[in-house]
Order: structure tokens, then C-alpha cells, then sequence
């Protein structure tokens, strides 16, 4: 059986160090500020600094991986002789997971002998970084390439996705919600809960009053939805706000025995589009 080598994309916002130790290079998307010439990776800018611009009122604009950014991350582990499993950013969002499709079939063409499998996600941020992560245990337990892409795709669809944002004017901005809707929302105070469909959208579910409650309404969501609540992986992504991630994990650990296994940063390519004060929490649950 022929090695294989994971590959997935910087839109599951796992730090490069981490990504790193699971053995897995990744493909950068990327962003630029309409004030600014210049295009930046995900991880070019330290997030603080990324945030606080968004706080001034700097707007982000971010770009998918093309296809021969993939060609090129992806040629040299086949010309050394190494299949690929490459898993990817939600098709829902993006067209990056198709850009590593056509990629990888081009590939084939050329190394006929060499396998190269891509897996949409239909997931972001560490949602998605928690599949991956799941992943690699799987193929550290042995799993092949065909059996690990099948992990994926049996997976994903119980990959939950729950998460609040503290301004309105990002999903405005995005066309998630109306001008009206975030003018309201901001002086009442409403923060709207979200969570990611299965075909891998955005949706906007219900909506409470005040930070807190909204942070309340995730730890629920966990209780409600968790297949093996406080015994399995549990990872939090948040836009510069890391008191509210502790927050979030006081209260599973405290309702649920939960343990998180990971608090780490919304990177800028989906932060663009969230905002400061994003505040998401991935588990595997019955359903999404």
C-alpha cells in the first residue's frame, strides 16, 4: 500500500505549528484590505493586530485557492511517490475544494500511478480543523487512504457547527442579514446563534439577548446534540476574544464534564466575514 500524506487548507484555522505535528501542509487562502495593495496568507498577520484593524473599520476581502496553487502543493508529494487525501473547505463557501479537485485530477493525468482523493468538508474554521484532526487519529490507527476519506465522508455530517457573533454589521455586510435587521439588533442587543447546514451555508437559527446568553445557547446546543457528552473531542474558535472562549469552556465543563480540547483563533479568511467577538464551538453530534 502506497504512503499517503493528508493536505488540507488554512480555512480550518489550526495554527501551522499544530497542523505541523499532525504531519499535515495545508494551502493558504487568502485576504487584503481594500486600503492596502498588498494580499496576505491567513496566518501572515498576527490575529490581534488583524482584529483591531476590523475594530477601526478596515473591510477584508478574501480570495479561494486557485487550482495552481493546489498543482504546486500538491506535485511535489506525488512526484515522491505519496498518494494525497486532500480535505477541504466547505464547497458552500468557497470554490477552493473544487480548485484542489481539478488539481488533483490533472495530477492523475500526469502520474497516472499516484492516487489523489479530495474530500469536500462541507465545514470551516476548526469545525473543519477538528475533522481533520479526527482524521489523522484515524490514520495513525492505521487507517488507509481509501478507509480515511471514507472517515471524512461518513463524519461530516455530524461535524456540529455552532457559533454567535457581538456585531451585526459583519453578517450585514455578507448579506446574511438586512441593514434593518443589524440596526435593530444593535440597540436591542441581539445576538443571533448560528450554525453551518449540511450542504456547508451559514445558517442564522434563532436569536437571544445579550453576549452571555448567547454564549449560554452554545453550551445548550452541546447538551442537546453531543453523541458522547464529556468524552469526546470538543475544539472553540474565537475572533479576539479569548475570555468568552474560557467562558464557553467553564460552562461545558461545569453542565457536561466536557473537556476542550483546543481554543484557538478564527482566522482572518473567515473572519472577514464574522467579525471581532465571533465565538464558535465544534463537536461530533447526531446530527448537525
Amino acid at each position: 500500500m502506497a504512503d499517503y500524506v493528508i493536505i488540507t487548507d488554512s480555512s480550518c484555522d489550526i495554527a501551522p505549528e499544530l497542523l505541523a505535528q499532525w504531519e499535515v501542509p495545508f494551502v493558504s487562502l487568502s485576504y487584503k484590505f481594500d486600503e492596502d495593495a498588498a494580499s496576505h496568507g491567513n496566518y501572515d498577520l498576527p490575529f490581534h493586530e488583524f482584529y483591531e484593524r476590523m475594530r477601526s473599520g478596515s473591510v477584508a476581502r478574501t480570495a479561494a485557492a486557485n487550482m495552481e496553487t493546489f498543482k504546486e502543493a500538491f506535485e511535489p508529494y506525488v512526484r515522491a511517490g505519496k498518494d494525497l487525501l486532500y480535505i477541504g473547505f466547505s464547497s458552500g463557501l468557497s470554490t477552493t475544494v473544487n480548485s484542489g479537485a481539478m488539481a488533483a485530477r490533472e495530477l492523475m493525468e500526469a502520474y497516472p500511478e499516484r492516487k489523489i482523493v479530495t474530500v469536500d468538508t462541507f465545514a470551516a474554521s476548526a469545525g473543519f480543523g477538528l475533522l481533520v484532526y479526527l482524521t489523522v487519529q484515524e490514520k495513525r490507527k492505521g487507517a488507509s487512504l481509501e478507509q480515511a476519506a471514507k472517515f471524512v465522508e461518513d463524519t461530516r455530517l455530524h461535524l456540529c457547527h455552532w457559533f454567535t457573533v457581538d456585531d451585526l454589521v459583519y453578517l450585514k455586510r455578507g448579506g446574511r442579514i438586512s441593514a434593518a435587521a443589524a440596526f435593530v439588533g444593535g440597540v436591542l442587543n441581539i445576538k443571533p446563534v448560528l450554525h453551518m447546514d449540511d450542504p456547508g451555508h451559514l445558517i442564522n437559527m434563532f436569536k437571544v439577548r445579550g453576549r452571555r446568553a448567547s454564549i449560554k445557547a452554545l453550551a445548550d446546543k452541546y447538551g442537546e446534540l453531543a453523541v458522547n457528552p464529556g468524552h469526546d473531542t470538543v475544539f472553540i474558535s474565537h475572533g479576539d476574544c479569548v475570555e468568552d472562549a474560557k467562558l464557553l469552556e467553564k460552562m461545558l465543563s461545569e453542565r457536561y464534564g466536557a473537556r476542550v480540547e483546543l481554543i484557538t483563533y478564527v482566522g482572518p479568511v473567515i473572519g472577514s466575514h464574522s467579525g471581532p467577538g465571533t465565538l464558535a464551538l465544534f463537536f461530533v453530534g447526531r446530527e448537525r
